[in-house]
């Protein structure tokens, strides 16, 4: 029997890239189905509602319902309802989330709360600016995620989590992260599954938010060697991934024999 009773997996990079299915993404997807191996589509895109998603990907091949994907702008969404009660959003993001961030207020000044998502040309600096002295003011700063960067068929493209790097060191406050790597966000997809975090496992192409974040949740992390992986990323972090595969399409022969 395999040591794996679910799955969660990351959307870019992984399966799709500049949303073109990679190489052994239809066939990994229809095996797990054929299977019935219970799993989840777990993302920090932000340009995409889940309903957006599951439509954008269905162009590409993939077949996924809507329900089976969980976002970051949904965790986002969760958590200021649960800690921000009737706060005053400032949101920032390379998407609409105004679908997804239903019941936020947003507003574009005096905010309470800062939410930073993926980035993209809105980063400039009059906005950022006023994004600081609102957190200098007293407003919490939240991030949808801390991606670095990510890579497109165009190349290299730095993502919101550089910006919120910068603010926090410029306010000596740390960002509370609603997306991966939070060990909530995990817990929340599993829960979905109905799978514990032991017999689980998440597969990425990010070392840190996707594997290492995965690991100190309680997954088993799988690192695949497309989208935003580079071997230099393995020397320049502490932790190690507990398996590493060319593709997502050597999956199923991870499954298989594990």
């Amino acid at each position: 029997m395999s040591r794996f009773d679910g799955l969660l997996l990351d959307i870019d990079g992984v399966l799709v890239s500049s949303w073109r299915p990679l190489p052994g993404a239809l066939g990994t997807m229809a095996w797990l189905r054929r299977e019935g191996m219970p799993f989840r589509l777990i993302t920090n895109t932000t340009t995409h509602t889940r309903n957006d998603l599951a439509a954008t990907l269905a162009e590409a091949g993939l077949e996924v319902a809507p329900d089976e994907i969980v976002t970051a702008i949904v965790a986002t969404a969760a958590y200021l309802r649960e800690r921000h009660p009737n706060a005053r959003a400032f949101v920032l993001c390379d998407g609409d989330a105004t679908d997804d961030l239903e019941g936020i207020e947003i507003v574009r000044d005096g905010a309470d709360v800062v939410v930073l998502g993926g980035a993209y040309e809105g980063f400039d600096y009059p906005t950022l600016n006023h994004v600081f002295r609102m957190l200098m003011d007293g407003a919490d700063l939240v991030a949808m995620h801390r991606n670095l960067y990510w890579r497109t068929d165009e190349g290299w493209r730095l993502d919101g989590g550089a910006y919120v790097a910068g603010l926090e060191e410029a306010v000596g406050r740390r960002a509370e992260v609603c997306g991966k790597p939070s060990p909530t966000y995990f817990s929340s997809a599993l829960q979905q599954i109905g799978v514990p975090a032991a017999r689980a496992a998440m597969v990425g192409d990010d070392v840190a938010s996707d594997v290492l974040g995965a690991q100190a949740a309680g997954l088993t992390g799988v690192l695949v060697r497309t989208g935003k992986f580079r071997p230099e990323d393995l020397e320049r972090l502490s932790g190690t991934p507990d398996v590493t595969l060319d593709s997502v399409g050597d999956l199923p022969r991870l499954l298989a024999t594990s």
